[in-house]
C-alpha cells in the first residue's frame, strides 16, 4: 500500500515536470532558439508554445529590443603622432535570432572589437585638428563598415555616435592658448573695423558739413552783394533824381572831412585842390543865402536855416582841429628824421581859423 503511494506520488511529480517542460511562454519583444537533441528546431515567439518534453530544450533567449552598449575609452594615434583618447557608443538590434546564435559566439564583444580598430584606422588617417571637427564623417564611416559586417551575424547597428575625443593634457593646454590667441586676434580685427568705419563716417560728417558751410558762405555773399548792389543803385538813382546843387555837395564834403583825418595810420594826409573851392563856393552858398534872388529864406527855414550854419561851423571846427593835428604830427615826423633840426625852406603856416573857413573870399578881399 504504501509503495502504491510512493509510486502514484511519482508519477504526479513526473508529469508535472513534464507539463513544465511541455508548455513555454515567451514575452513580448523576445526570442527563444530551440533545440532538439542538440540541433536547431524552431524559434519561439512571443506568446504560449509547446514543446516536447525531455526532447526539445531552448538554447537561448534573445532580446530583440534595440540596445545601447558604451565601450570604454580606447587609446587611438592620429597621422600626426598624436595619442587621443576616444569613448564610443553603439546603437544595435537583433534582426535574426538564429544567425546571431550560430554565426558568432559572442556578438556584443565582437561589435567592440570591430568598432575599436574600425575607429583606429579611421583617426589614423586623420590630424587631431580633423579628427576634432570630423565627427559626422567618423559617424558614417563606422556605422557603414560595423552594419557591412554585422550583417552576416543577424545584427543591425541602427547608429554609432563617439561620445568624447580628450587629446593630452599639453595638447589640451596649447590648444587652449591658440584658440584665446584666435579671439584676441578676431577682437582686435573687430575693434580695428568699427575704428575705421568711424573714422570714415566722421570724415563724411566733416566734409558734408565743411560742402554745407561753404555754400552757406557763398549764399551769405551772393546776398550781402546783392544788397550792397541794390542799395548802391538806390543811392546813385536817389542822387539822379534830386539833382543837387553845388551847394549840398560842398556842404557833405566838409562833413567828410573830419572822418577822412581819423585814421590812426593816416601819417601824411593829403589835401585835395579841390578843398579851397569846396570851401569858397560854401562860404559863398552860407554867406549869400539872403542876397541871391528867388532864395530867400522863408520864415519857417529860418531855424533850419540856422541849425545848417551851426552844423556847418562845427564841420569846419573839427576839420580845421584835424588839419592842425596833420600838420603837427607831419612837423614832428621831419624833426625825427632829420635829426631834431626843422627844415629852415618851409615856413611855418599860419594857423587856420573855422570863422575863416566859413567867410567869403569876396568880403576878405573888400575888407582888404
Amino acid at each position: 500500500m504504501e509503495f502504491v503511494s510512493v509510486l502514484l506520488i511519482a508519477v504526479a511529480l513526473i508529469a508535472m515536470v513534464t507539463l513544465i517542460k511541455a508548455v513555454r511562454i515567451v514575452p513580448q519583444q523576445r526570442q527563444d532558439v530551440v533545440e532538439r537533441l542538440g540541433r536547431y528546431k524552431r524559434t519561439l515567439n512571443p506568446g504560449l508554445n509547446l514543446l516536447v518534453p525531455f526532447i526539445d530544450a531552448v538554447r537561448t533567449k534573445v532580446d530583440m529590443r534595440e540596445q545601447v552598449v558604451s565601450f570604454p575609452p580606447q587609446p587611438v594615434i592620429t597621422s600626426d603622432n598624436l595619442v587621443v583618447s576616444i569613448d564610443t557608443v553603439l546603437y544595435f538590434k537583433v534582426v535574426d535570432s538564429v544567425r546571431a546564435t550560430y554565426e558568432i559566439s559572442n556578438f556584443l564583444q565582437a561589435i567592440e572589437q570591430l568598432t575599436v580598430t574600425t575607429l583606429r584606422n579611421v583617426i589614423g588617417s586623420l590630424d587631431l585638428e580633423r579628427a576634432l571637427t570630423s565627427r559626422e564623417e567618423i559617424n558614417r564611416h563606422l556605422s557603414g563598415v560595423l552594419d557591412e559586417t554585422t550583417g552576416r551575424w543577424g545584427i543591425k547597428v541602427t547608429r554609432v555616435e563617439i561620445k568624447a575625443i580628450e587629446p593630452p593634457p599639453s595638447i589640451r593646454d596649447s590648444m587652449e592658448k591658440q584658440m584665446r590667441a584666435e579671439r584676441d586676434r578676431r577682437a582686435a580685427i573687430l575693434n580695428a573695423e568699427g575704428h575705421k568705419q568711424s573714422q570714415i563716417l566722421t570724415a563724411e560728417g566733416e566734409k558734408q558739413a565743411a560742402v554745407l558751410r561753404a555754400d552757406g558762405d557763398r549764399q551769405a555773399r551772393i546776398l550781402q552783394a546783392e544788397g550792397q548792389a541794390k542799395a548802391i543803385r538806390t543811392v546813385f538813382d536817389a542822387i539822379h533824381q534830386a539833382n543837387p546843387s553845388q551847394k549840398v555837395l560842398a556842404y557833405q564834403y566838409l562833413q567828410a572831412l573830419p572822418q577822412i583825418a581819423n585814421g590812426t595810420a593816416n601819417k601824411v594826409w593829403i589835401v585835395p585842390a579841390e578843398l579851397t573851392k569846396a570851401l569858397e563856393g560854401m562860404g559863398g552858398a552860407l554867406g549869400g543865402l539872403s542876397q541871391m534872388v528867388g532864395d530867400a529864406p522863408s520864415p519857417e527855414a529860418a531855424d533850419g536855416a540856422s541849425a545848417v550854419e551851426r552844423e556847418a561851423a562845427e564841420a569846419a571846427q573839427a576839420a580845421a582841429a584835424a588839419a592842425r593835428q596833420i600838420h603837427d604830427e607831419v612837423r614832428v615826423a621831419e624833426a625825427q628824421a632829420t635829426g631834431g633840426t626843422a627844415p629852415q625852406g618851409l615856413p611855418a603856416p599860419e594857423p587856420v581859423s573855422p570863422a575863416s573857413l566859413l567867410t567869403d573870399p569876396a568880403d576878405q578881399r573888400e575888407r582888404g
